[in-house]
């Protein structure tokens, strides 16, 4: 791993190549045209008056773990505005529906040294809150020269990751020495960023475990519920390619056995719903899309669930949901959504990224984990049937939920230290 001084230089001459990587993204769908030059760390609004907190989330999962945060943020310190960033469409598009007032969202910048310093310019943050794992080191050696306090929340390494920071512990310790506390995910992580660097480091839970309940429309709720009121369903959710394959193999070997068989699939990334109903449609399924504003009828096979900030409406509407990114190599997605609303958790073998979740899910009977397709179509077949199994382990899943969901309130009051001075409205 090159030091810190030579990546500084070297990155410092790829503005070239990451426009052209920027441009090759944008035709890919992976960024949003009107927005593009947020990357190059151009804001598109001005900055609010007073204090803010600036608060990075990689993409979807880190995200939808920050929201609870900002919800708590923005009721704590109501003179303080939060500016959120992410790095992919797809999250950016959750973040317009879902943040609270006084908060607002941004592409991040690519980690160009001239891009931060725009961004750092424009911006001023009070306070940095980082989630998760994604360590930029322009990014973060520019929070430690314009000393900002820095936290960073649910703090996560893969081993690999682990291994590699090790190699190179100068590296290590000059980014991680950007925070000034690390609250781990787990006290194993917590070891593991002791162990890098020298920022204070905690382990005060998970705070996926203390996500908001996802949202959902009333309306459309219950046009949806009336529409599939005659009808067995299951949810196949936030899959990945390979995994609507899986679905609708599980559907063909379940509708013998369950005549009015309605599957819904939602994909991690609806970018991808045209090539899923193809692929669908190719197999003989008839298949209806939410996004062309259709309910399901009694005709379809397949309702494919391909838009944005809804997965909470298909929660709500499944006795059985398979959590997608969990059959290939991806990591898994998070269970603790589906636990809130009450749904029996399935799930294939590559937990990785939420291994911590899935283990005490599986501790407690709170989720099944299937090895492949066959098991996942049996096991939904059998949960589909038995009322009394699927609603023991929906029961499970939610009671692992409620019991973790004080986190937020350990995250903020170790966080109160570094942002108790915004709280007068004064940068």
């Amino acid at each position: 791993m090159v030091a810190l001084p030579a990546y500084r230089m070297t990155s410092a001459l790829a503005a070239p190549v990451l426009n052209r990587l920027l441009q090759r993204r944008l035709r890919q769908g992976k960024e949003d045209p009107a927005r593009l030059d947020e990357r190059r760390g151009i804001a598109s609004r001005p900055r609010p008056d007073g204090p803010l907190i600036w608060l990075h989330a990689a993409s979807v999962g880190e995200s939808q773990s920050a929201l609870a945060l900002v919800e708590r943020l923005t009721a704590d310190y109501p003179k303080v505005s939060v500016l959120v960033t992410t790095g992919t469409v797809t999250s950016a598009q959750l973040m317009e529906i879902r943040l609270p007032d006084r908060s607002f969202h941004q592409f991040a910048p690519m980690d160009c040294p001239g891009w931060v310093d725009c961004f750092f310019a424009h911006w001023r943050p009070d306070a940095a809150l980082w989630m998760e794992s994604e360590l930029w080191p322009n990014l973060l050696t520019a929070i430690r020269r314009h000393g900002v306090p820095a936290a960073l929340i649910n703090g996560r390494l893969s081993p690999r990751s682990f291994a590699r920071w090790r190699r190179a512990p100068g590296f290590a310790r000059a980014l991680l020495g950007s925070f000034d506390l690390i609250l781990a995910q787990s006290d194993e992580q917590a070891g593991w960023f002791r162990t890098l660097g020298p920022a204070a480091v905690e382990c005060v839970g998970n705070l996926k475990f203390s996500a908001l309940p996802l949202a959902a429309d009333d309306a459309d709720l219950s046009a949806l519920q009336t529409a599939v009121a005659d009808r067995t369903v299951w949810l196949a959710a936030s899959t990945h390619d390979g995994e609507e394959a899986i679905a609708a193999d599980v559907h063909d070997t379940l509708r013998a056995a369950h005549p009015s068989l309605l599957t819904f699939i939602a994909p991690r990334h609806p970018a991808r719903a045209d090539a899923i109903a193809a692929e669908l449609r190719g197999r003989g399924l008839r298949v209806a899309r939410r996004s062309d504003g259709k309910l399901p009828t009694h005709d379809d096979d397949i309702y494919l669930a391909d838009t944005m900030g809804e997965l909470g409406l298909f929660y709500r509407l499944v006795p059985v949901a398979m959590i997608g990114g969990s059959f290939g190599d991806v990591g898994g997605h998070n269970l603790m959504e589906p636990a809130q609303l009450g749904c029996a958790i399935l799930h294939g073998p590559d937990m990785k990224k939420t291994q911590a979740v899935a283990d005490e899910m599986a501790r407690t009977g709170g989720a099944i984990q299937c090895a492949d397709g066959a098991i996942l179509a049996d096991t939904v077949g059998q949960l589909l049937q038995d009322s009394e199994r699927r609603t023991a382990l929906a029961e499970a899943a939610k009671a692992v939920a409620d019991k973790h969901t004080g986190v937020i309130d350990r995250v903020c009051d170790r966080l109160a230290p570094y942002l108790d001075g915004l709280r007068e409205g004064t940068s």
